[in-house]
């Protein structure tokens, strides 16, 4: 099993989205991912059309950066590269040109949605993507309202072959106590596949893997603690089916 924890949705690379500006700051930012026992990371900067459209050599360039600033730290520190897709009509295409990166070359697709999209929008992207060999990570499901207002929909996109990421800031409550109630939910009726930091910055939305899993195991026990932060995750890195 792999050593530590796996952070699988971050936004650490420098000058590439609305993540951390110089390189200084995602050093500070992974510096803090370890300490809180991170080893690793899946960094995951975005892909919107529209919004954000940084190319992959930029891309490419700050993670090969990123990736030696984590080898000063520790040699066990590993970096890997993958992308927050914002589902368009053109996403499976996409990802099947590798016009844009899974998650550390893998099959899983961290996707996200808006807060105005329907639960049919939600299901269909899965249907497409996993019809195309993929699977689809659901980004911060906390944050769609089709999904908050009726959690069965939850139990639903997952039989259709999605799986379930929460931000751990959510789960903690630092965006309010609705969004808290409604990760609660999920986590105890065993929802959730992947938490992750989301991270943008070292001051807000900053790492905080690993006060969430202390919060998770005294909630629900370090047996589930472990599945969700330590056995999940190496299953992306090693590319199985969870």
């Amino acid at each position: 099993m792999l050593q530590g924890l796996t952070d699988i949705h971050c936004h650490l690379l420098p000058g590439v989205d609305d993540g951390p500006d110089e390189m200084e700051e995602a050093v500070r930012m992974l510096r803090k991912e370890y300490e809180d026992g991170v080893r690793q990371l899946i960094v995951t900067p975005h892909y919107r059309e529209g919004m954000f459209e940084t190319g992959m050599e930029k891309i490419v360039y700050a993670y090969l950066a990123l990736r030696k600033e984590a080898l000063k730290i520790d040699s066990c520190l590993r970096v890997y590269l993958g992308c927050e897709f914002h589902t368009n009509a053109d996403m499976t295409e996409e990802l099947e040109q590798r016009l844009r990166p899974t998650l550390a070359g893998s099959r899983y697709v961290l996707t996200e949605f808006s807060s105005s999209h329907n639960y049919e929008r939600i299901r269909n992207q899965v249907y497409d993507l996993r019809q195309k060999g993929f699977l689809p990570v659901l980004a911060h499901i906390e944050r769609y309202p089709c999904m908050t207002h009726d959690i069965d929909q939850v139990y639903d996109i997952k039989a259709c072959g999605a799986y379930i990421q929460i931000n751990a800031g959510s789960l903690l409550g630092e965006n309010g106590r609705r969004t808290k109630h409604f990760c609660g939910q999920c986590m105890k009726q065993d929802l959730i596949d992947f938490v992750a930091t989301d991270a943008h910055g070292i001051r807000q939305r900053k790492p905080n893997l690993l006060a969430c899993r202390k919060y998770t195991e005294k909630k629900m026990g370090s047996d589930y603690a472990e599945k969700i932060f330590n056995i999940n995750p190496e299953y992306i890195l090693q590319n199985k089916v969870l």
